[in-house]
This record gives structure tokens, sequence and C-alpha cells, in this order.
């Protein structure tokens, strides 16, 4: 079976920056409803329209194809007092950007404590990098109905939300 719309594709992937660095690589395969249900990178997606079981491919994205460009507007210094005793480096709390007035919460990671302040940074860790993705498709099989409907993957026994 072909990559196509409305399968369910499995892989086997590596994620690199542009000095070859490996910043990730799955132990586990993961799947993804292949057909514009935002599953995968669109790019990885194109490339992987067609291709069966045991084929390779490897895209390179620009920051606007992977995680965005580096906001620096999405970096905020708090009072230490905003937060809890044991804030630490690496830790994360969802909120609003201050210079925004709607109530869409993101992810903020704390970047630097202070005795006074705490900085914040609510930009995806690889914002502003160009990344490679290379893959190996390790299945292609038919999407159930259930998993059409809800726009994604179910695992065995059920969904996986």
């Amino acid at each position: 079976m072909k990559v196509a719309k409305d399968t369910i594709v499995s892989l086997n992937y590596e994620l690199f920056d542009s000095t070859g660095e490996l910043l990730e690589k799955v132990d586990e395969q993961i799947s993804y409803l292949h057909g514009g249900y935002d599953g995968i990178f669109p790019m990885v997606e194109e490339a992987l329209h067609g291709k069966g079981v045991g084929d390779t491919c490897s895209v390179t994205m620009e920051p606007d194809d992977a995680f965005g460009e580096y906001d620096h507007s999405l970096v905020e210094v708090e009072p230490r007092s905003s937060f809890p005793k044991e804030v630490a480096i690496g830790m994360q709390f969802e909120g609003a950007p201050e210079a925004s007035d709607e109530e869409d919460f993101m992810l903020f990671t704390v970047v630097d404590v202070t005795d006074d302040e705490v900085t914040v940074d609510g930009n995806h860790p690889l914002a502003g990098k160009t990344l490679t993705f290379n893959c190996t498709v390790t299945g292609v099989r038919k999407a159930t109905a259930e998993e059409l409907e809800h726009g994604h993957v179910h695992g065995e026994g059920g969904h996986m939300h």
C-alpha cells in the first residue's frame, strides 16, 4: 500500500539542525493520519505522498515551514513573586502573552531566574531554526471511519487523545 489521503502512516525519524546536530530521534515509530489533518509538517507529508513501507525521505525546512521564526516579543520578564518559590530554569507555565487581548493561552518556558525576576519564553524551542527531517516509512494502512471522523490516529484498543 502507498501513502495516500486517508491512510495511517507509521515512520521512524531523526531531526537535525542546520549544523547537522541530531536534535531528536524516535526509538518507537510514530503514526499520523495522512491527507491534510495537521498530524505532521506539511512539507514532510508532501514528500511522503506515494511512498511505501521501507521508503525514506529527507526534508529540509526553513523556520516558516517548521516552528516559525523566533519572536522576541514572546520573551517576557516577570516579577519573581508571580511564580512559585521553587521556580527553576526549564519549568513551563501556561499563560497569555502580555501584548495579547486574546484568551489564547500558550506554553512559556522559564529561561532565567534571578532573586527579583523570572524570564519566560513563549517560543517553541526550535523556533527560528532550519531543520532536516529524515524518516523511513514503517507502515501504511487505511484509516478507520472513526479515525477519519476524529481527524487523528487511534491506537490499539481505542483513542489516543
